[in-house]
């Protein structure tokens, strides 16, 4: 599989944003991620549904909303309702994440689950099976425009040799810090979607940037 391309609309100029969502919309990349805080789990606030339903009605590419908020499982249909494809939540703030895993599917959606930097990738080898995705935090969330962590490269690697060891078809997503340089040792590492902000909104042409990072 061609690897996937989710810029995150964090980094967008929000005084523009149907812009920003139209330019993503004719540009090469597969998802829209989007970043849900609640100022709680990660220490910062960004969007909630009345922004995210307003996107869904502009946004032609699959939405990525990943939550990073505390007990995420209480929002499952609202993001259902919202349209999108992927719902992402955090292992740390999920009690019954089998459980949780679950619902998000019976809502017809995909399900993945974030492990943050400090998060060891053996805390899911029961679960992977029954997940579509797996996202490593390659900085710390909350914030956009982190350095990129460095053992990031070495985590990827062995979240890729975990799924292929059990035999499954689980893809893993990057978050933090992406740019050519530490995307191509994502991809080389194992990585399947690249999550990338402020390198593709701050851009100078993000088009021809989205391109590169596609053909990587």
């Amino acid at each position: 599989m061609k690897h996937l391309i989710a810029p995150s609309l964090l980094a967008a100029d929000f005084l523009h944003l149907q812009d920003e969502i139209e330019m993503i919309n004719h540009s090469e990349a597969d998802w829209l991620h989007l970043d849900i805080m609640d100022g709680v789990f990660v220490p910062n606030i960004s969007f909630g549904f009345p922004v995210l339903n307003d996107i869904r009605t502009v946004c032609r590419k699959p939405m990525d909303v990943h939550l990073m908020i505390v007990e995420p499982q209480k929002f499952i249909s609202q993001v259902a309702e919202s349209g999108a494809y992927v719902m992402n939540v955090h292992y740390e703030a999920c009690t019954h994440l089998h459980r949780t895993v679950y619902a998000i599917k019976e809502a017809g959606m995909k399900a993945g689950v974030t492990l943050n930097p400090h998060t060891p990738i053996s805390l899911l080898e029961d679960i992977l099976p029954d997940l579509d995705m797996v996202l490593l935090m390659t900085v710390n969330p909350g914030f956009g425009g982190q350095k990129f962590i460095e053992h990031s490269v070495e985590k990827t690697a062995r979240m890729k040799e975990m799924i292929e060891k059990r035999g499954v078809n689980t893809l893993i997503q990057v978050d933090g810090g992406v740019n050519m340089k530490t995307g191509k040792r994502l991809l080389t590492a194992g990585a399947d979607i690249l999550v990338t902000g402020s390198f593709v909104f701050k851009a100078s042409d993000p088009y021809q940037t989205i391109h590169e990072l596609k053909n990587l």
